[in-house]
């Protein structure tokens, strides 16, 4: 989501330790590491990697096997043809009342070996199944009868009982494309925004390009690709966003949001203790890969590896370059309350606290009169301060006060209570959706400790809201969380009919634990200029956030259309009617059919797109023609995307090879040129990953609403989009106040009226009527109260889980 702005203020003249001007360090010492540092992942488990190694077998099918060995053997028959007997021959000799010992050892090393070499063939043809992508091209809802064979083969192989990381070792290596092919994609990409003299000039730095260094980057990147388990996230991680010296507010956060219309329980500490205890049932079911493979349309899993960071997990950040920390376990989070910091156990010797035990802990913080330190109150605002400024100010903060800050960075995670509501209200629904938004992706600057891989929001009104740090993982993994973490507090766990979480107080857990900061006086201008920094940042952020109700995904399906294609052409619309011309458009879109995938782009600005806008514009063309050329427009962002998924996308490919020319030295126009580039309209689409947690048809409003990002540029737009349920389109726009070519709610208007125009070649002409729903004022009185979630009758709520 917040991507497309690291990926446009990355510069990657750093070297490997951070301290000269350009790269300096070899090339292949630094393929070398990434493939080091890849293998030092995989060695990180014993048990659960044990089994996921094994997979699609498991421990008792060796078992099985040697039983059967020995079966054979019991009758007379070798089915090792002799080599059972060799190996007998190569142990030692313990005497004769030790032959059958003798004889067990030895088929049980041929089983074993046996038995590895069945797996291994077991991967290597996973792995070749899973690396075909014919099924992608294929029209939606149609399937070729090579498709079904594989996906027949692939249900085979694959095993019953998978989990979370049963897949890693049968996924296939993200591919290097063509370089040709990727530099074609490219000058097509931006013909439509170039002028003629322009396209001209950069067709011919291409050319140069490959013919003069093109080969050779190529040849560093397929070895890397052999070598390394991928062979552009960690570099994507690493000089994208580690080396970022921006503040990481606004620029490299982005924020969830709770149910829109509808929060479960008014009480502040009630929710808080809900939703912390799901999160960490979510946390054991992670840590025991309970949680299923993401399988992609039902049939392809998902590389699951940015799943491990998600909790006990903190960016430290560094001169010249952050790093990620991250703890095996933690047994307490992180408060922050007026201006104070609390240590919050969240386990017992019984196990884990229950959703009333926490509340009550909770319920202490908020009851504590006590008043904040000096200094202590903004003292986050140092997270929000440039990498560099808050590197050197941690030095001094970590001899001075070790303890309050580990016990912050060694959390499971940070929570804010904050003192002030938030939400959808019926007064003024427009701006108290913005001022939401708003208050999730910055705060007030110093209430958030925006290192934390999340920090959870809680309101004072019983509202949630979710700042996640972008570094450690994509959009995906944190909003999976975050569904399970909704459903579970509202439908699982419940509340009892005065708001508090259900089951009893325990008055014998001890006191909350106050953190306290010993800064010395040289931090105190260091905190002030960090706040003062970050509220220019924060105020200077326009979000504006509204439910597009007048029709959603179930319409744009009845019209047998791409529902995220729809929307891309609906804002290449919207955005050329608010500035008048046509732009670089980054879409994010998944890599994770392959091992280690993050994120592709996809310029969704084609020719086509913008001949359909064109033809929306021209009076003289007729509907039919508009249609013809919307449907050309869509069938080329399909492909895009396609193809972006399957390996072959532009963008990564060319950041990998600028990244390689600069440990060599070698400098090229054209890689300069396309990395210079700006991106003025940023979009991501929210997917919906856990359907079956929500009853989408009886009770609409208990979907997620999704969230947000800044803008990737000072007069660009960031837009996010979630399809809630099956008739509501909800958009999240940002863009910086300081412009005068940008206005989020203007171009939210834009993208409404956009929407509908489209809309309207489906539907003979007429626009679609708005349904019951969205912000219309008459239907605002039920949908802005706060209903507690037990009055749901069809879900009863279950026991939590101790653990």
């Amino acid at each position: 989501m917040a991507e497309a702005h690291q990926a446009v203020g990355f510069r990657p003249s750093l070297t490997s330790d951070g301290a000269e001007v350009e790269l300096s360090a070899p090339v292949l010492q630094e393929i070398y590491l990434s493939g080091l540092r890849s293998w030092k992942r995989h060695l990180s488990r014993f048990w659960n990697d044990f089994l996921t190694g094994v997979f699609p077998a498991s421990p008792l099918s060796w078992l099985f096997l040697f039983s059967a060995i020995q079966l054979a053997w019991f009758l007379q028959l070798d089915p090792s043809l002799g080599l059972m007997e060799k190996i007998k021959e190569l142990l030692p000799d313990w005497g004769g009342q030790h032959h059958r010992l003798r004889g067990v050892l030895a088929a049980a090393l041929f089983a074993s070996c046996l038995w590895g070499a069945l797996i291994f063939t077991l991967h290597v043809a996973l792995r070749l199944l899973l690396s075909y992508h014919g099924w992608l091209l294929e029209p939606h809802g149609a399937m070729s009868s090579p498709t079904k064979t594989w996906l027949a083969l692939v249900r085979i192989f694959s095993g019953r009982k998978t989990m979370l990381f049963s897949y890693q070792r049968s996924l296939p290596r993200q591919p290097v494309p063509s370089v040709q092919d990727t530099v074609r994609k490219y000058l097509e990409s931006v013909r439509p925004i170039l002028s003629d003299e322009d396209f001209d000039w950069t067709s011919v730095l291409a050319q140069e390009f490959l013919r003069l260094q093109a080969s050779l980057l190529q040849w560093y990147l397929q070895l890397k690709s052999w070598w390394a388990s991928n062979y552009v996230s960690d570099w994507w991680e690493e000089f994208v966003y580690l080396r970022s010296r921006h503040s990481l507010m606004v620029n490299s956060n982005y924020y969830m949001m709770d149910f829109l219309y509808v929060t479960p329980t008014p009480v502040q500490a009630a929710r808080a203790g809900n939703a912390v205890h799901a999160l960490l049932l979510y946390r054991h079911r992670l840590n025991r890969q309970e949680i299923l493979p993401t399988l992609l349309m039902g049939m392809r899993p998902l590389c699951s590896a940015q799943y491990e960071k998600i909790f006990n997990t903190t960016r430290i950040p560094g001169i010249h370059k952050d790093y990620i920390r991250h703890l095996r376990d933690s047994r307490h989070v992180a408060v922050f309350h007026r201006g104070r910091f609390f240590r919050v156990g969240t386990h017992s010797q019984s196990g884990l606290l229950s959703p009333r035990a926490l509340e009550q802990q909770f319920q202490r913080i908020l009851d504590d009169p006590s008043p904040a330190c000096p200094q202590e109150e903004h003292l986050a605002a140092l997270t929000a301060a440039p990498r560099d400024v808050w590197a050197q100010v941690r030095s001094s903060l970590k001899v001075q006060a070790e303890d309050a800050l580990e016990a912050v960075e060694g959390a499971a995670f940070f929570v804010s209570l904050d003192s002030e509501p938030a939400g959808l209200t019926r007064e003024d629904p427009a701006a108290s959706l913005d001022a939401y938004a708003r208050a999730l992706l910055a705060g007030r600057g110093h209430d958030r400790w925006f290192d934390k891989s999340f920090t959870l929001i809680v309101f004072s009104n019983g509202k949630l809201g979710l700042s996640v740090e972008h570094s450690w993982a994509d959009c995906p993994i944190s909003g999976h969380m975050w569904e399970f973490t909704l459903a579970t507090e509202c439908f699982q766990l419940g509340y009892s009919a005065d708001g508090h979480c259900k089951g009893h107080p325990d008055p014998s857990l001890p006191q909350p634990q106050r953190l306290y900061w010993h800064l010395p006086e040289k931090i105190h201008l260091s905190i002030s200029l960090a706040l003062r920094g970050a509220k220019t940042l924060s105020g200077n952020i326009d979000c504006h956030v509204f439910p597009f109700s007048h029709f959603g995904k179930s319409f744009i399906k009845r019209c047998h259309l791409s529902s995220d294609s729809f929307v891309q052409m609906a804002l290449q619309l919207a955005h050329f009617r608010d500035r008048g011309q046509f732009c670089l458009t980054y879409e994010s879109t998944m890599t994770r059919l392959f091992l280690e995938g993050r994120t592709e782009t996809v310029r969704s600005c084609t020719r086509e797109a913008c001949n359909f806008v064109r033809a929306m514009e021209d009076k003289e063309k007729t509907e039919p023609q508009r249609r013809a050329l919307f449907r050309l427009a869509m069938e080329k962002h399909q492909s895009l995307l396609k193809a972006a998924m399957s390996g072959q996308g532009v963008d990564r490919h060319l950041f990998a090879l600028y990244i390689v020319s600069q440990f060599l030295h070698l400098r090229s126009p054209f890689l300069d040129q396309v990395h210079s580039e700006q991106w003025q309209l940023a979009t991501s689409q929210i997917p919906v990953q856990q359907i079956h947690l929500f009853d989408v048809h009886n009770y609409p409003d208990y979907v997620s609403s999704g969230g947000g990002f800044g803008p990737a540029d000072d007069h660009g737009y960031g837009v996010s989009y979630i399809f809630m349920g099956d008739d509501t389109i909800t958009f999240h726009i940002s863009s910086k106040k300081s412009s005068t070519k940008t206005d989020s709610h203007r171009l939210g208007q834009h993208i409404e009226d956009a929407l509908l125009d489209v809309a309207s070649l489906f539907q003979e002409g007429q626009r679609p009527k708005p349904r019951c729903g969205g912000l219309q004022e008459e239907d605002l009185g039920h949908r802005c109260g706060s209903l507690p979630c037990h009055t749901r009758g069809s879900r009863a709520p279950t026991k939590s889980t101790n653990f």
